[in-house]
């Protein structure tokens, strides 16, 4: 067995929790139950490494049983990762029969055709995902199994999420070979991101529930108490309940998509009085908003119960998981958006 597989087999063991390294390289099922048996695991993960190498070498592991260890632990920890949503476009409504042979050809045969020292693995799970795993090299180098993209295609959609590598002058390469193989015509990043996959996936698939929002008036005020305390008391009890219905009303009950970063574009009309004439030009205002937050959905849900925005919130803040199937592109003639912009 090559050295360099050896060592990256190591390297993916150890990265593997210990309780979990028995389930996980069943699930490769490169190495006999018979073999996995031989092996001590409750001894320190380096010396299970040094075993698992052992055993490899014995099966004569390629880099090609390598990459499928390598597929198999991303698909169970896809958050040590981060991912970024694509959406494919075709211009007329058709239903291909999806072939996963045929996407496969097509794929490899893009990409190799453009640059030869690239290794692609492929794995198709049960839900139609297909999971795509790219190690990159250049022209005079060898792929680099430790740089790689992974993309996972779920077939019959028209979604695709990509972790890409450090080399991203290989992205558009990437995105060309998807669109041949999945016969689309064009494919647009849309600008969503995160480290939870399963969250994207809910955003884009809409698996969750987040309901429109309503315009909801504040209630008046209790100005006929005798007491100022009491009422002051009651007011308040008052404002948070509101805040409280509105927040369920807009965000519903359940937790949101873990989703950590989002941007749109955003025009406006500047508004001054006429007679100051501010602007010789009557041109709109543009800039790139964006948002960015371990947990972004949660942190917007916790603004107006934490009193750091008022109740509801604008809608351009809570539509985010409804506009990113439209590339945030959102045109707000009305006004500003408070607070919230960065320089254009």
């Amino acid at each position: 067995m090559d050295e360099v597989v050896a060592e990256y087999i190591r390297r993916t063991v150890l990265k593997i929790p210990r309780d979990e390294m028995l389930t996980v390289l069943q699930k490769w099922g490169f190495l006999s139950e018979t073999q996995l048996q031989t092996i001590n695991f409750r001894q320190t993960k380096e010396s299970i490494s040094q075993g698992v190498v052992q055993l490899c070498e014995e099966n004569s592991a390629d880099i090609k049983q390598a990459a499928v260890l390598d597929i198999i632990y991303n698909n169970i920890y896809p958050n040590k990762r981060v991912w970024s949503v694509y959406q494919m476009n075709k211009t007329e409504e058709e239903t291909d029969f999806f072939d996963f042979t045929d996407f496969k050809k097509k794929f490899k045969r893009r990409l190799q055709s453009a640059l030869k020292n690239v290794t692609i693995n492929f794995r198709e799970y049960e839900d139609n995902a297909i999971w795509i795993r790219i190690a990159w090299g250049t022209p005079y180098t060898k792929p680099n199994q430790y740089k790689t993209s992974y993309v996972v295609y779920h077939s019959q959609t028209p979604y695709v999420f990509i972790s890409a590598s450090v080399l991203k002058s290989n992205l558009p390469l990437l995105c060309q070979a998807l669109v041949v193989a999945s016969n689309y015509h064009d494919i647009r990043e849309m600008e969503l991101r995160s480290h939870c996959l399963n969250s994207l996936k809910d955003i884009v698939f809409k698996r969750y529930s987040q309901n429109f929002q309503t315009y909801y008036p504040r209630q008046e005020k209790n100005v006929a108490t005798e007491n100022v305390d009491l009422r002051i008391i009651q007011e308040n009890k008052n404002e948070k309940e509101r805040i409280q219905r509105v927040n369920r009303e807009v965000f519903g009950d359940g937790p949101q998509p873990k989703l950590e970063f989002a941007q749109y574009k955003l025009e406006t009309m500047f508004k001054s009085d006429p007679k100051m004439d501010v602007l010789e030009k009557k041109e709109p205002f543009r800039c790139l908003v964006k948002f960015s937050s371990p947990h972004l959905l949660e942190s917007l849900k916790s603004l107006a119960p934490a009193g750091m925005a008022d109740a509801p919130l604008s809608p351009l803040l809570t539509c985010i998981p409804q506009k990113a199937r439209n590339y945030f592109k959102i045109r707000e003639r009305k006004g500003f958006l408070p607070g919230s912009f960065v320089s254009p």
